[in-house]
């Protein structure tokens, strides 16, 4: 009996470490929120985006819109993208059971970025449609049709994790070519436009990229969290998963489906943001450990967490400049994936 009351006090405070974890996560990405709201060259002052976001008829009109239509949509597409691409992140990392699985590394976001780029060098002759929203439909086109041939490979190879990441390399490359040839054909201005999406902007969502990604995320997470058991089982040996009768095929369809549309819906609006779907999940795992309970939430507000601090960071960088924050997050992202792996070597020798 009591060693059986150690184990459960054991458990419960760890536990509830695990919980005091995720209230910090989420409390820094208030505090990264509120810098975002504030950063940027209008000099509106904490004081007056408080009592604005309370009261926007307290503003004067320009100082309304800035906060109402440009600031915070920037910083709430920051948040719900890199919520999504954490989570995305951390199902495929343990459904494919592979540390380097992300949308960028299955070819998501290399398609998404041909998607754009075709739009992008289309839009002059379709002048019928605007290329404000040729461009985000192009992409989600090209992100969804590469998520359907992986899951293609998926369903032939019976869920065979090697074939599915080497698909996902190969779909990279593809993408790349293709993107390449047009930019052939491209001119300057269309360059120019494909780069800056290409690197990842924050700067054109609105509230409807807002409202889509948020829905999409919210739809995705409660089928995410049904299975938190099963991935905690598979992320121990997938062997041992099948031998409680776990289907792992038809679990790693569902599971890369759901990230799948996750990532493909974050990335058609902002661009291609580096890094954020393979590292955030690892940061959670080292503060959360294996209980998927904890850290599928905990994926989602490490990538939250990240991209807003990458928001914030790109309008105060360069005064009157916003920094792409697909560079940041680049730039953020390589020291600690190469932190993480030395970490991981040093635990593992």
């Amino acid at each position: 009996m009591t060693s059986k009351s150690s184990l459960h006090a054991d458990f419960s405070r760890l536990n509830n470490r695990r919980i005091l974890v995720l209230i910090c996560l989420f409390v820094a990405l208030l505090i990264s929120l509120w810098l975002d709201l504030l950063a940027g060259p209008a000099g509106l002052t904490a004081q007056q985006v408080f009592e604005g976001l309370i009261d926007p008829s307290s503003l004067n009109l320009r100082h309304s819109i800035i906060l109402w239509d440009v600031r915070i949509p920037d910083a709430l597409i920051a948040v719900v993208v890199g919520a999504a691409l954490g989570l995305s992140g951390i199902e495929m990392q343990t459904i494919l059971d592979n540390p380097i699985a992300s949308p960028f590394t299955l070819g998501i976001s290399s398609a998404a970025i041909l998607g754009a780029s075709i739009a992008i060098i289309l839009s002059p002759v379709i002048p019928f449609l605007p290329s404000q929203a040729l461009t985000p439909v192009l992409a989600l086109v090209g992100a969804c049709a590469s998520a359907a041939l992986v899951l293609f490979v998926v369903r032939i190879s019976s869920g065979n994790r090697e074939t599915v990441i080497l698909f996902g390399v190969a779909l990279v490359f593809l993408c790349e070519a293709i993107s390449f040839g047009f930019y052939l054909i491209a001119d300057a201005e269309a360059l120019y436009q494909i780069a800056f999406w290409a690197m990842g902007s924050l700067t054109k969502a609105g509230w409807i990229e807002v409202a889509i990604v948020s829905a999409v995320f919210c739809l995705v997470f409660p089928f995410s969290l049904r299975q938190v058991w099963l991935l905690t089982l598979i992320r121990g040996s997938e062997e041992h998963a099948r031998s409680t009768g776990v289907n792992v095929a038809k679990l790693r369809i569902w599971v890369i489906a759901r990230s799948s549309l996750l990532a493909a819906f974050a990335v058609c609006f902002v661009g291609t943001i580096s890094f954020i779907g393979l590292v955030g999940p690892h940061i959670a795992r080292l503060l959360l450990g294996e209980d998927h309970r904890m850290l599928l939430p905990g994926s989602a507000l490490c990538g939250a967490l990240i991209l807003s601090i990458a928001s914030f960071l790109s309008k105060i960088l360069l005064p009157g400049t916003v920094v792409p924050v697909g560079v940041l997050t680049a730039i953020i992202g390589v020291p600690l994936f190469l932190s993480l792996l030395l970490q991981n070597h040093r635990r593992t020798r």
